[in-house]
């Protein structure tokens, strides 16, 4: 009786999405100048006012007497470069949580980092409300494999309190050579206990599609875990594959995905919607920060009912697929709202060796959502499971920080879940499969 009430309701929200079974054609996604970008544009932001020649000066000036007064009196002789990084630190910083200065040394690393072969534990991280936040293990990764969860406050690396710390300070101490570990303290959602984990450092490989199946007659399931340049040929080779078994309904499970290539994101979302549909587009201050992304596949399968899985650890290009496919009423999605990035970062080389990680610009939904800071919420929300009492994660960052010292650490176990989830996105997809056989009778 209880699952027959829960059909009913998923029906009567489902009437809402009545154009969620659409039929038409898609290939990959297109980069091009924008030009009308999407139903919906948003608010425009007036450009800043241009500051007079005289007013920088005299600010210039204000820096420029705190810096000798420094030099001259503070207690220790400091290097003039130290205070001028600092300075540039901080101004940039203050930004958001997503801008850097990066010393020539820091620069370098860098560039070793995203360019060669490295260890590492498997996690997307990000600051957020002031701490240290994950906001996907990588499935298949150490990470993943130890207990770590989207969600957790990281308070601790290697014992080190992770209060003030940088993403690139953080990336730094989390990577390393592969076979040795790290420690990583965690306060997770629902826990009364600081958690820790010892992870051992690998090279990280990931696929990233996984476990393609029928979990029901004809409902197929996909776990998207990572967009990566293969991931949409590997996805249409799932697909495939299962056409061949019979499928006529789709999950797309983008739980615990932090994101990756905007490109490989375009292409996926273009598997699903009609050709030249809007995917996604970027705005920033400049024209050439702007980018627009539609519809370019040419067989795409816009004829069955589907649904997406997304949570908090679902960033980024996920959030991408989500908000595309959600604007265009292709598909339902179930879940918790994602997590909220939703920008983009520009890394500017300067003269000395340093650079400034910039953002840029912001993504746009079809219909003009920013999804940065604000997340998509699903059409269906379920929690995976309640939040316990005396949940330290509710907890303000000085309250945390103050109680690191007097917490005893507890080892983490993982364990298997009813994925009550995905039962209510196969709850969905039969609904939508009822409505459909009505529609066709009429």
């Amino acid at each position: 009786m209880r699952k027959v009430g829960f059909v009913v309701w998923v029906l009567a929200v489902f009437l809402a999405f009545s154009n969620c079974l659409p039929a038409a054609t898609t290939d990959k996604a297109k980069e091009q100048a924008p030009q009308n970008a999407g139903k919906v544009q948003p608010a425009q932001v007036a450009p800043a006012a241009p500051e007079k020649e005289g007013d920088i000066y005299k600010q210039l000036e204000l820096f420029s007497d705190a810096l000798s007064m420094v030099r001259s009196e503070y207690v220790d002789n400091v290097k003039s470069k130290d205070l001028i990084y600092g300075a540039l630190k901080g101004m940039v910083q203050s930004l958001d949580k997503f801008s850097e200065f990066m010393d020539p040394e820091s620069y370098a690393e860098m560039k070793v980092e995203t360019e060669g072969e490295f260890g590492g534990i498997g996690i997307e991280i990000a600051i957020k409300d002031d701490i240290l936040t994950v906001i996907a293990p990588i499935d298949d990764t150490p990470a993943y494999k130890a207990g770590l969860k989207a969600g957790d406050r990281v308070v601790k690396i290697n014992k080190d309190i992770t209060r003030g710390i940088t993403l690139l300070e953080a990336v730094r101490k989390l990577r390393g050579k592969p076979g040795t570990p790290v420690t990583v303290t965690v306060l997770r959602e629902g826990e009364n206990k600081i958690l820790d984990f010892t992870i051992t450092r690998d090279v990280i490989k990931v696929k990233s599609v996984k476990n393609p199946r029928m979990v029901e007659d004809k409902i197929a399931y996909i776990k998207l875990s990572i967009f990566q340049e293969r991931s949409a040929k590997d996805l249409e080779d799932a697909l495939a594959e299962l056409e061949k078994q019979g499928m006529d309904s789709l999950i797309l499970d983008l739980r615990n995905d932090p994101g990756g290539l905007l490109n490989v994101a375009a292409e996926v979302s273009g598997k699903f919607l009609p050709t030249g549909e809007m995917i996604v587009y970027t705005k920033g201050r400049n024209n050439k920060q702007e980018m627009e992304f539609r519809v370019k596949e040419k067989k795409p399968r816009t004829d069955y009912p589907m649904v997406i899985l997304v949570d908090g650890g679902s960033a980024s290009a996920s959030e991408i697929v989500a908000g595309a496919l959600q604007d265009h009423k292709r598909a339902v999605l179930v879940g918790m709202k994602t997590f909220g990035k939703g920008s983009v970062q520009t890394v500017i080389p300067l003269s000395d060796g340093s650079a400034i990680r910039l953002t840029t610009s912001k993504y746009y939904t079809p219909n003009g959502r920013s999804i940065h800071g604000q997340g998509i919420m699903p059409d269906i929300v379920v929690e995976l499971k309640p939040t316990k009492k005396e949940d330290l994660s509710k907890q303000s960052p000085a309250e945390v920080f103050e109680k690191l010292e007097e917490q005893p650490q507890q080892p983490s176990v993982k364990k298997e879940e009813y994925d009550n989830q995905l039962q209510s996105a196969i709850d969905v997809i039969k609904t939508m499969r009822i409505y459909k056989s009505c529609v066709m009778k009429k």
